[in-house]
Order: structure tokens, then C-alpha cells, then sequence
């Protein structure tokens, strides 16, 4: 945690920098600020309905303030954005008997020593940056969106990382991103913590590092063609590269949409010996396997549109002892993947996984606002003890943002999910989100 006070600490320098010169150069900083209250309320519950397992529920309460400032003007520009945000339980929460109970958090709250939910935990996230022509570095608190890394929404509070990026868009059609992750503050706390993949983040022998490093490419020679190439190294766990291509074909009737992703990855540092997986630097995987990261996946999917449907159907191929390697520290995660599903991700060791969908824009019938989406996942071949195993998921999602009147604005969304497998918890599952923006200046 004190790496991320003291990335904090030299972000509110970069604060000062900016303050510390003209007030002519501090125009840009104030014009160009923004600052945003948004509101989130969020129930969910899950039902294990082939365990003995009690039935979890919460319900919470969050408040956002999202401050950026603009950049102080000259050659070099400095700025801050700021990102407060606090979480009050409503209700629910927490389960008691978990192991190491005080610092093991719950589903959307962190558990307090007789394993209740806490009332209300809340943190604040600072990012320093600076511009130069179409460049641009970020150090602090950071949301990325890449495909070897992004953060997960999916409970209450976001998850945050913390470290420094630079982008830059010199080049047209050209957008190039490089940096280092250093912690990461999980979506059900307030605390930093390092970072570390599945098989190695729990448990007296867990392991963790403090250093991902990152960088990619997006360009885009056509304006209906997306070329990515993407490196992601989890310093001692894993090195992946990954290479994207997607495309929009507009046909004499609807749009044709086609999307192939293909990430390789292999061992690191220590996990690249028996010595260092021994010390539990491993990876979850197959049956029998050595813990080492050894994984290759590939993809495809393509969506048709026309008046306001989509149809989606997609096919994603898993090779290699170990599964798909990323971060994650067991408290949930958002992968690039065609199957990144509400509850499962289906990148198992061995796992061929097919999709299908469907999403509908009511604004085609003159209902704005409204729009669903249906997915559906079947995954086989997981290389498991004694069988291939096999899973199962449905997604069903309806969205409505309230177009007119009071409450103009307001978000109203249901999620509901659905698992079965041979290998694992089955599971129902459902969100109720309610969240609102206000523009404060």
C-alpha cells in the first residue's frame, strides 16, 4: 500500500508543478476541469444450487466524485484527476467461517473480524499527468481498458490499478500505449495489494509480483479496419502477446462484423522453474500439470446487424497445460475474450467453447433507451481430473436509461446469469443496478 501512497504523493506534486506556474498557464487547467457525481445503487444475489450453500445476498449504495483537471497551457502541460468514491451497505453481506477472516473480503464489502460485512468502506484514487504535443503520461490511479489488461466493474466499486502509462498519437491512425502496473485495489476493498494469476493468489503459499508490464499498438489503415498488437508481462508468472483484427463490412443489407483475437503465452522468471513453482509460483491448469504457463488461445465471432438486431456467434479454442494466464486475485476479473461471461470465463486448459447471441435496440420500434441482450456459452474438453468436463452458461441483460422528465437519465439495469458444469458450482445468479450522472460544472 505505501507504493500507492507514494505514487499518490508524486501526482499531488504534479498538482503543484501545475499551481506553481503563471496564472496565465493555470487558464487551460481550470477552463478545461470537469467534475462528475454519479450514484450506484446494486443488489445482487447467488444461489449454489448443487452445494450446501447458503444463499448470498447485498445490497449497496455508492457515490462517485469524478474530478479531471484540464492541462496548464505551454509546450508541456501538467493536470490531476481525482476519483473519491464510498460505499454504504444496505443490506447483507459477508459470510462468516471464511478463513483468515479479517483480511479476506466478501462479495461486495470487506468482512469485519466476526465476519459481517463492514457499513461502509470507500477510497480515493489520484493520477498525475502531463501532455506533450499528442502525447501523454499518467501516473497514479488507473482504469485500463486493454486487451492484456482490463479492470473489472462487476460489484459495487470498481477495481482500480495503480502504476503509469504514457499514450501516444503522433502518428495518424497510430495509437501506441507503454507502462508498468504496480498494485491493484480490488473492487471489495480499500487496500492495495500485489498481483498474481489463479494458482498461485491464495493459500499460505500464494505468490505475488509488482510489476506488469504493458504495451500495444491499435491502428486502424482503413476506417473500417482495427489492427492490435499487444505485450504483457507479469513479472516471475507470465509473458503474453496478443494480436487482433476486427472488421465492419456494410452489405447491401445490415453489417457484417468480424472479430479475431489470438493471445500466446509462456512462463516468466520463476515460474519458468520447478524451484520457483515449488515456492508457488504456478499456474492453475490441467490435470497433472507442472504449474508451469504454457497456453495458446484463439477466436472468432461475428455479429450481423440489421434494424436494431444483432446475431452473434462465435468459436474460442484453448491449447496448452495451463489455463489462460491473467490477473487475478480471486475477487473477480474482465477478460478480453469472446467468453467473458457474467460468471465464467471459459478459458480452461484444453476448453473449445461455442457462443451465440442475440442483442435488440428497441429504439428501431420507438422505444429509445431500451435494449436487451441474450448469450449463451457451451464450453467442453477441460482438461480435469478422471473426464474432459464440461460447462454451460446463459446471460440475459436488459437495459433502459429513462429519456424524458424527471428522472431523465437515470440507468435502470437487470443482469441475470445462469451456470451448469461437471466441474464446479452450479449457479444462478442476479444484479439490479440503478445508477444516475450529474454534470456538476
Amino acid at each position: 500500500m505505501h507504493k500507492t501512497l507514494l505514487a499518490q504523493g508524486v501526482a499531488l506534486s504534479a498538482l503543484g508543478a501545475a499551481l506553481a506556474v503563471p496564472s496565465v498557464a493555470q487558464a487551460e487547467f481550470i477552463k478545461d476541469s470537469k467534475a462528475t457525481l454519479s450514484f450506484k445503487n446494486f443488489y445482487i444475489n447467488q444461489d449454489v444450487r448443487n452445494q450446501d450453500a447458503p444463499r448470498s445476498e447485498e445490497w449497496g449504495q455508492g457515490f462517485f466524485l469524478d474530478f479531471k483537471s484540464g492541462f496548464t497551457e505551454g509546450p508541456v502541460g501538467f493536470g490531476l484527476d481525482v476519483l473519491a468514491m464510498h460505499a454504504i451497505r444496505l443490506d447483507g453481506g459477508g459470510r462468516a467461517g471464511k478463513a483468515d477472516i479479517e483480511r479476506t473480503p466478501g462479495t461486495m464489502f470487506p468482512l469485519e473480524s466476526n465476519g459481517k460485512a463492514k457499513t461502509d468502506f470507500g477510497r480515493v484514487g489520484v493520477t498525475g499527468k502531463m501532455r506533450f504535443s499528442k502525447t501523454e503520461a499518467r501516473l497514479g490511479t488507473l482504469l485500463p481498458k486493454m486487451p492484456v489488461l482490463t479492470y473489472n466493474d462487476g460489484r459495487l466499486l470498481p477495481q482500480l490499478f495503480h502504476g503509469a502509462q504514457v499514450t501516444s498519437n503522433e502518428i495518424k491512425d497510430l495509437s501506441l500505449t507503454a507502462g508498468k502496473i504496480e498494485h491493484s485495489t480490488e473492487r471489495n476493498s480499500s487496500d492495495s495489494h500485489g498481483l498474481s494469476i489463479g494458482g498461485a493468489n491464495s493459500g499460505p503459499n500464494a505468490r505475488f509480483s509488482n510489476e506488469f508490464y504493458f504495451g500495444g499498438a491499435d491502428y486502424k489503415p482503413t476506417k473500417d479496419l482495427l489492427l492490435q498488437y499487444y505485450y504483457g508481462n507479469l513479472r516471475d508468472f507470465y509473458k503474453q502477446h496478443f494480436f487482433g483484427l476486427v472488421h465492419d463490412w456494410k452489405l447491401p443489407v445490415g453489417a457484417l462484423k468480424t472479430d479475431l483475437r489470438y493471445f500466446t503465452s509462456d512462463s516468466d522468471g520463476k515460474n519458468e522453474s520447478s524451484s520457483g513453482r515449488a515456492e508457488g509460483y504456478r499456474s492453475s491448469g490441467a490435470n497433472g500439470s507442472s504449474g508451469e504457463v504454457d497456453n495458446n488461445l484463439w477466436s472468432a465471432m461475428f455479429t450481423y446487424s440489421l434494424a436494431g438486431h444483432a446475431l452473434s456467434a462465435g468459436y474460442q479454442k484453448v491449447t496448452g497445460n495451463s489455463d489462460f494466464p491473467h490477473i487475478n486475485l480471486g475477487t473477480g476479473r474482465t477478460l478480453h475474450l469472446i467468453t467473458n461471461g457474467q460468471i465464467g470465463k471459459f478459458a480452461s486448459a484444453g476448453e473449445n467453447t461455442w457462443v451465440v447471441g442475440h442483442t435488440y435496440d428497441f429504439a428501431a420500434i420507438g422505444v429509445p433507451g431500451l435494449k436487451t441482450k441474450l448469450i449463451y456459452f457451451s464450453g467442453d474438453d477441460i482438461d480435469a481430473a478422471g473426464s474432459d468436463n464440461k460447462e454451460w452458461e446463459r446471460n440475459f441483460r436488459v437495459d433502459y436509461t429513462v429519456q424524458n422528465g424527471l428522472l431523465k437519465g437515470v440507468g435502470l439495469s437487470w443482469l441475470n446469469a445462469a451456470t451448469r458444469g461437471n466441474d464446479g458450482r452450479d449457479l444462478d445468479e442476479n444484479r439490479l443496478v440503478v445508477s444516475y450522472s450529474l454534470p456538476l460544472f
